[in-house]
This record gives structure tokens, sequence and C-alpha cells, in this order.
């Protein structure tokens, strides 16, 4: 069986994620959504949060399943039998970073591929941050998340 890990903080889902997640899920057996857990970060959905919204917009995709992982991505690749590491690229900026952290995945686990995919031009602008900003001013989330993210994301900043 061929396994993937599409890992990130998933702060919240963006359609940019799904879209990413569903071209990962047509090229492998099964794909390992994983949000990363750390603790230096402070996200504003906790960890079963992002859980439980990842399960949500992923459970038509019947090959996909969603878990979370803290320390060393290479370690849970192990862990999960990956073989392959899926990260979505927007801007000539993520490949530098991204791949940096791919060479020194390499380095650290040789039979651990990390595959970039091209996130699709209509997602090319789309953030997690950038969500998170508009729906902190109120602004209309409809053509950047899933509803049930939307509302989340409100509940979220109407308590703030």
């Amino acid at each position: 069986m061929r396994v993937a890990i599409y890992p990130g903080s998933f702060d919240p889902v963006t359609y940019g994620h799904i879209d990413i997640i569903k071209r990962g899920a047509n090229l492998f057996d099964k794909l390992i959504v994983a949000v990363l857990l750390n603790p230096a970060k402070r996200p504003l959905f906790s960890i079963q949060e992002r859980i439980e919204l990842l399960k949500e917009v992923t459970k038509d995709i019947p090959n996909v399943e969603v878990d979370y992982f803290d320390g060393l991505l290479v370690e849970y690749a192990k862990k999960v039998n990956a073989s392959a590491i899926i990260k979505g690229l927007r801007m000539v900026s993520d490949f530098e970073y991204e791949f940096q952290m791919a060479l020194v995945n390499k380095k650290l686990n040789p039979s651990v591929e990390t595959i970039f995919l091209m996130t699709s031009p209509k997602y090319g602008y789309l953030s997690s941050s950038l969500v998170k900003e508009i729906a902190q001013f109120g602004g209309c989330l409809s053509e950047f998340v899933p509803d049930i993210v939307a509302e989340r994301l409100m509940e979220k900043f109407k308590k703030s």
C-alpha cells in the first residue's frame, strides 16, 4: 500500500488545503492529513478542533485519514509506514523553504520522498493567516473555506 502524509498546521483548513488533499489522495492508496502539534505556536484552533474540521471536510474522500503528530515529520512517516510527504506550493518563497525541508528530511530518512504539488491557480493567494484576518474583521469567507470552517471562525472571533 502506498501511503503519503500531507502535514500542516491547518489553522484553519482552507479550500487550498482541500485541493491538495484531493489531488494527493488520487496519487496514493492512503493519504494521512497530519496536523502538526507545535507547543511553540499559539494556534487559533486547538488540535482537537483542527482534527474535527479536517475530518468533516474530508469525510467524502475514502482514502484520507486525519491524525496529528509532534516531533520530526520523518519519524512520524516511519511510524505510519509512509513513503512520501506531500507539500503544496503557492509561491517561489514556499519553494525555497520547502526545498530546504525536503533536503533535510531526505538526509534524516532517505526512504521518504517529498512530492511538491503546485497549488491550483485559483488558490495561489490563499493562506490560513489571510483567512483568519478576514474573519477577524467580519469579512465574507465563502470563497476561502467551507461553511463549517467559516462558522467556527466567526464563533472564535465573536468570543474575542
